[in-house]
């Protein structure tokens, strides 16, 4: 018996795209000449409209071009790529176009273009270096300190003892602390009155102690408050790179007789060597942006003694309304960090290459 099989109807012809993928990139490319303009040209009030119709424009037309083709993952991901816009993207764009620009917060006078006045401004500025030669102070210091003191505590934590698992949560609590309750605890840890530092000195002078009244002082206190809050962090990772290594090479070491010196300098540096270059870009970028404990501790003094560049970006902005001065500071110290990462990688490539 015989099937009967039906011929296969022929599908129609799927319509052409009607939006093409120059138009959206124009559209793109449209909308932030849009929004550069609207925000620099007009007033307030208006530009901020017109920059948000350009950019909506833009994003519709996206959205319907990949509607169009059916590639519905962009889709998926675009309310997220939308808010890290909105969050980030953009006020990266507004900061950095306003820095060409005389601008003052306080005022309601439009953007007016300088050109680079601002930055040729920033850096002839006899401030400005002083408060990066303090900020390179507080790097170098508290950056060493935290390395030293990580390690120590990761040696320290290596070894199984009774009471390791709670000693080790202890440990790691400040830095899961604010740094609002950081800078709250160390300033009535440092209060002359009643605090404990205090308190531990009259026992031996007579006299109450007030370690932030001098600018020596002042800078230990601040680089002591940071490096316990970050210690942990170094801690974590060289803690990680110690129990990587082999139980084997240290039982062949013991085999041989080799020193303690020699075990390190061969088996357990080179496992937390890069660890440690790790740690130590990612302490020296945030130390170079150290703000809230100095602001929190002395407030840049006594005097500016321990004013930081990020606690000067900090009074440009908001205390002197110097916007568009502060906003090209800001990048200038965003400049400084790229460098310093790429020396970084440069280093830690080069190293790999030779060995």
């Amino acid at each position: 018996m015989s099937t009967l099989v039906s011929p296969a109807l022929p599908q129609a012809p799927r319509p052409a795209p009607r939006i093409a993928l120059w138009m959206v990139l124009g559209a793109i490319l449209g909308a932030l000449v849009v929004m550069v303009g609207a925000l620099f040209l007009l007033p307030p009030a208006v530009g901020w409209w017109v920059a948000l119709a350009g950019c909506a424009g833009a994003a519709i037309l996206a959205v319907a071009y990949a509607w169009e083709r059916h590639n519905y993952g962009p889709l998926l991901v675009a309310p997220a790529l939308a808010l890290l816009f909105l969050l980030n993207i953009f006020p990266l764009m507004w900061s950095f176009g306003l820095s060409f620009f005389a601008f003052r917060a306080n005022r309601l006078a439009p953007p007016r273009f300088v050109g680079l006045e601002n930055y040729v401004g920033v850096l002839s500025d006899p401030v400005v270096w002083e408060r990066l030669q303090t900020t390179a102070l507080a790097v170098v210091l508290t950056v060493s300190l935290q390395m030293v003191v990580g390690f120590l505590l990761a040696l320290l934590f290596e070894k199984q003892f009774p009471g390791r698992r709670y000693l080790l949560i202890l440990v790691l609590t400040p830095m899961m602390l604010s740094f609002v309750a950081v800078g709250a605890f160390f300033r009535y840890y440092y209060e002359p009155t009643f605090g404990l530092l205090s308190q531990f000195v009259r026992i031996f002078t007579g006299q109450p102690f007030i370690l932030l009244d001098t600018p020596a002082g002042a800078m230990a206190g601040i680089i002591f408050a940071d490096a316990w809050m970050w210690s942990p962090f170094v801690m974590l990772l060289v803690l990680a790179g110690l129990v990587s290594v082999p139980k084997y090479l240290y039982e062949a070491a013991e085999i041989d007789r080799a020193s303690w010196w020699r075990r390190f300098r061969t088996i357990t540096f080179p496992y937390i060597r890069g660890l440690l270059l790790l740690a130590l870009l990612f302490r020296t970028i945030e130390a170079f942006k150290l703000f809230d404990v100095v602001f929190l501790l002395t407030e840049g003094g006594p005097g500016t003694s321990t004013e930081t560049i990020a606690v000067y970006v900090y009074r440009l902005a908001f205390q002197y309304f110097r916007t568009s001065q502060s906003a090209a500071l800001a990048y200038i110290i965003l400049f400084i960090v790229i460098v310093l990462t790429n020396l970084y990688l440069y280093f830690v490539n080069r190293r790999a290459r030779e060995a």
